[in-house]
């Protein structure tokens, strides 16, 4: 079954970049000129993912606004004969078709996956973390689509984390098939140091099949009191296996401040309006700070 239909879960209060967040969702900052979450929608896109469900809460209209079509700018543009980018805006609203549910309590990230049962039906689906921009040269949703329909399994997206920020993040027990890909037989939210199973960590992407919404519905609170979707793949990892792909590309947390700014910075060392112009700013920051 081709996979045409993907979640995006945005709906966490990025509580690691305030203030910056009190009035506007992290998935809104803006990478040069594009805010993080059409970054995102894009890769979906280029995955051949056709209808997305963005989990949201309250106070973040400004997302679906975003995809929206604003006829006052358009008519605007087009008076003053900036057609490039009248057309760069229309673009936006025709991405994919995309809908918006709201998260009304934060009970966690398998809570947020567990409200798109009814979007998604009995169909397999790609989740792509909202936090997470990840630019690579093939998209990695992409890559991920293709292994499962190989292997007819559930895919995580892993990388390699240090021994001192696994804890952060999950802990996979991997077994190499080949070059990048793993199987995967069990996993676990912020280990401890006893409890890591190896310092790859699910990472910003998974591709999942209907049957993990009755286990999330089954799974009690985890890590931080929250319903974690790491719990809920662990079950299927026990019991099937599940795939694990060490995707080749950058990943930048958007949701915290570190992140936010490698992600900009990047993106504008490789925008073909920008770069040489900011090659030359960051020449002059370096010469202030001798």
């Amino acid at each position: 079954m081709k996979i045409t239909k993907a979640v995006i879960p945005a709906a966490g209060l990025g509580t690691r970049v305030l203030p910056a967040t009190k009035s506007m969702p992290k998935e809104m900052f803006p990478l040069v000129d594009k805010p993080a979450i059409q970054y995102i929608v894009e890769e979906a896109v280029s995955s051949g993912i056709t209808d997305i469900l963005i989990i949201t809460n309250r106070g973040k209209d400004i997302i679906e606004d975003h995809f929206d079509r604003v006829p006052e700018l358009e008519e605007n543009l087009s008076k003053t004969k900036k057609f490039e980018s009248l057309e760069c805006i229309k673009k936006i609203s025709y991405l994919a078709n995309i809908y918006f549910l709201r998260q009304k309590e934060p009970k966690g990230l398998g809570h947020a996956v567990y409200l798109a049962k009814s979007f998604v039906g009995n169909e397999p689906f790609a989740v792509l973390y909202g936090d997470d921009v990840i630019v690579s040269k093939t998209p990695v949703c992409k890559n991920m689509i293709s292994l499962f329909e190989e292997f007819q399994k559930g895919v995580i997206g892993i990388k390699k984390v240090t021994q001192d920020s696994i804890s952060k993040y999950s802990s996979v027990k991997l077994k190499q098939i080949r070059d990048r890909v793993f199987e995967c037989s069990d996993m676990i939210e912020k280990p401890s140091k006893s409890e890591v199973m190896s310092l790859y960590a699910i990472l910003g992407r998974c591709v999942l099949t209907p049957e993990i919404f009755d286990v999330l519905e089954n799974t009690s609170p985890g890590a931080g009191n929250e319903i974690q979707l790491t719990d809920a793949m662990k079950v299927l990892a026990n019991k099937n296996g599940m795939i694990g792909y060490e995707f080749d590309g950058i990943r930048y947390d958007i949701g915290s401040k570190i992140g936010a700014l490698e992600a900009s910075m990047n993106i504008a060392l490789e925008h073909p309006e920008i770069k040489d112009k900011f090659i030359e700013l960051l020449k002059k920051i370096y010469e202030n700070l001798k």
